[in-house]
């Protein structure tokens, strides 16, 4: 039996396990047809590409959804990557099994100006898909899941994309859709390759931590139990520890050390129904001193994404901090597996559909307000509405809202409707008159004054208001309303942008077959249109400038390249200095190059950057024509590019080299940090460079016999202003006394 069988046949067994009456004829059915269409193809790993669709069939049937979804789980790589059709899967499998593999499919085979196009299309069709049937969104998370299991196979490159998008999209909606278990996992996987030096160190003081407390858990669990048998409550308890991500994240944007986290531990009390929730709530107290301000009650007010439960923190007789949570058997399954612990297939209600109107308004909420939406504004606006912390708030009338976290009362005046935003005059929290400005707090009751003859909304809403529903329903009323005001507006924005990057408006509408080109390029039919869409903020203007300038030197490079390689090639074999000469009127500056230097002039040279002292762009530079390796690039304070080291008869290979416009390319440099050794250094220099979003090449330390530390980093920064940034921060690091660069 070959491996890809062997597989199956475990998923086969699992699937009987958990129903015994489940259709395996036509499961096996769905992996031949898999197996068969997807037949030589391997994954990086080596293994057969089926053992992908294969596990992730196995995550499905360990959420105990219907047959459908597992049948689609094997065959959702089959319209992407074979040739397989909508058409084919349902004349097979039925029409809603082709439903879900087209849902989960990729837009991979359309053409896309840009990655953030692409990544918006992407959400926005699973978006549209998971309104009509959430399992497609379940699937995909699966298929994310057994993704991040396996991407040690992956380049570097690709982990660490996969990694970042998984943290940023797709465990906040398995957090959304409340499938905790499977949103801590795919935290903690990202994590790995994100930070790997800080999610080692988590680790590793982690396994210290319950060494020192070993037994703590079991204790204090049979205690817990021991009190409540006694008071007659049926329950179940246990304790476990956070999940690596939570720790991390705490001890990052709290500057906190692992000993100063309160819910390190956790323990869950699972009771028979809601009355004896607050019972035992109020044993847990009598038992341990709680600590203030650390009750939630999540039953009376649930989360947006169902999750319910009592949290409170307290401290047990050995000092050790902890925290209860108490739920019912019903809540504690929608708290692990969310949304796919109502699945009503598992009742037999084979023709319903999972939730209701109201369970999933928040998603076509999402894509109404998403439709005149630039893609970074999307993918931006998406992590906030639906990844931020929440805040829940009422209406005069005691209904509870949930708005992002530092909501203002325009987010909730058109949270309620968009005539209730756009006539609003003033607000009232519990009773006094504020600010618009004013940040909502959890239980404020807030009433909007509005008039008839209110104006609108003004243009300053816009940064005011925190939530995306609100910014999109004010930036219609702008659309609609005020087009010849968005006009005026929006062309100067986009004229003072146009000077930043170096491009005048006179130059880009010279000539209409360019104008044409060019507002293609930024989507738009006409100027107007675009003059519009940045006014109201449907577009940014630096962006549109931005592309417009890419599109332009795109168009020009190909002209300049041919006459530039031949002075090239004679400026490099003779050592004289060449300039060659600008197109008068040139409207590419600054020019582009594919190393990031332009050489005397040239943009296309062989070029290497010297690691005695890694210049990143904005430190001033010299360059050294070497035999054989092109051009070599020094910093000027660089000890070997010093005028006063130089030898003599090679003074004619020295040449002006000068920094072109280097996008987002990113360029590897050094740094030095000097410390007073302590426990925690390295891990608190980890946490620094990631809040600064860094790519970290190598980080060694070692301790000196004095007491102090010295620390080599090498890292890529995309400019000496990033670099700063990145310097200041390691700067504020406890300890720290000195970071300098290498070779400085």
């Amino acid at each position: 039996m070959d491996l890809a069988h062997e597989r199956y046949e475990y998923l086969e067994r699992d699937i009987l396990a958990a129903n015994p009456a489940a259709d395996i004829a036509r499961i096996r059915s769905a992996f031949e047809y898999a197996n068969s269409h997807h037949g030589p193809q391997l994954r990086k790993s080596g293994e057969p590409y089926i053992i992908h669709p294969i596990a992730v069939a196995e995550i499905i049937n360990e959420l105990e959804l219907d047959q459908d979804s597992i049948v689609a789980a094997l065959l959702h790589d089959c319209i992407e990557d074979t040739d397989s059709t909508h058409d084919d899967i349902a004349r097979l499998f039925g029409s809603q099994v082709a439903d879900l593999v087209e849902g989960v499919t990729k837009l991979t085979r359309m053409q896309y100006t840009s990655r953030e196009d692409e990544q918006m299309e992407n959400l926005r069709k699973m978006f549209m898909a998971m309104a009509k049937d959430v399992r497609v969104i379940l699937i995909k998370l699966c298929d994310r899941l057994h993704n991040m299991r396996t991407l040690q196979y992956q380049s570097d490159k690709k982990q660490k994309e996969k990694a970042l998008e998984t943290m940023e999209v797709y465990a906040p909606i398995a957090h959304r859709l409340g499938m905790q278990k499977l949103k801590w996992e795919l935290e903690d996987l990202s994590l790995e390759y994100l930070d790997p030096v800080g999610y080692h160190d988590v680790n590793e003081e982690l396994a210290q931590i319950t060494t020192q407390h070993a037994g703590f858990v079991d204790n204090m669990q049979a205690h817990i139990e021991e009190r409540l048998s006694a008071e007659g409550v049926q329950c179940r308890v246990y304790g476990r520890l956070k999940h690596i991500y939570s720790i991390y994240r705490k001890m990052y944007a709290q500057s906190k050390t692992l000993k100063e986290i309160f819910d390190l531990y956790a323990f869950r009390v699972i009771v028979e129904d809601i009355p004896a929730c607050y019972n035992v709530l109020g044993c847990i107290h009598d038992m341990f001193k709680p600590v203030l301000g650390r009750f939630k009650d999540y039953i009376g007010t649930p989360k947006p994404n169902g999750y319910q439960s009592l949290h409170t923190t307290v401290i047990g007789r050995e000092g050790i901090p902890f925290e209860v949570q108490i739920r019912t058997w019903q809540m504690h399954q929608t708290a692990e597996y969310g949304v796919a612990a109502h699945w009503k297939y598992k009742q037999g209600m084979a023709n319903e559909k999972l939730g209701t109107e109201r369970d999933f308004e928040w998603v076509r909420k999402l894509l109404e307000s998403q439709q005149d939406t630039d893609p970074d504004e999307f993918v931006r606006t998406l992590r906030v509405d639906m990844f931020a912390d929440e805040v829940f708030v009422f209406t005069p009338n005691g209904d509870v809202k949930s708005l992002p976290a530092g909501a203002t009362p325009i987010d909730f005046a058109y949270s309620i409707h968009s005539a209730i935003g756009n006539s609003m005059t003033g607000a009232r929290v519990n009773g006094r008159i504020v600010t618009f400005e004013t940040p909502l707090k959890n239980g404020d009751i807030v009433e909007i004054i509005t008039s008839k003859s209110a104006r609108g909304p003004s243009r300053d809403w816009m940064s005011i208001c925190k939530s995306n529903e609100a910014r999109n329903k004010i930036r219609q009323w702008f659309k609609k309303e005020r087009r010849e005001e968005n006009i005026a507006t929006g062309r100067s924005m986009f004229e003072s942008e146009l000077k930043h990057v170096g491009l005048s408006l006179a130059a880009i509408t010279a000539n209409s077959e360019l104008l044409d080109i060019l507002l293609k390029r930024v989507r738009c039919g006409q100027l107007d249109e675009l003059y519009a869409a940045i006014g109201y903020g449907g577009l940014s203007a630096q962006k549109a400038a931005s592309r417009m300038r890419e599109e332009m030197t795109r168009l020009g490079r190909l002209e300049r390249q041919r006459a530039e390689q031949e002075a090239l090639q004679s400026s490099l074999s003779s050592g004289e200095t060449v300039y060659p000469s600008t197109p008068k009127g040139s409207i590419l500056a600054p020019r582009r190059s594919n190393s990031g230097i332009i050489v005397a002039g040239l943009d296309n040279c062989m070029v290497k950057f010297s690691k005695c002292c890694t210049p990143v762009p904005g430190d001033p530079v010299v360059g050294f024509i070497t035999k054989g390796y092109g051009v070599s690039v020094h910093r000027q304070d660089c000890p070997n590019a010093d005028p006063a080291r130089r030898k003599p008869e090679e003074q004619g290979r020295w040449v002006s080299v000068s920094w072109a416009d280097t996008g987002d390319s990113a360029f590897r440099t050094s740094l030095e940090i000097s410390a007073k050794d302590r426990d925690g250094l390295a891990l608190d220099v980890a946490m620094a460079l990631s809040a600064q979003k860094v790519k970290v090449n190598n980080l060694s330390a070692r301790s000196q016999p004095d007491g102090y530390a010295m620390i080599n980093l090498e890292l890529a920064v995309k400019d000496q202003k990033e670099l700063t940034g990145v310097i200041n921060k390691l700067s504020q690091v406890s300890g720290v006394f000195l970071v300098k660069r290498a070779g400085g």
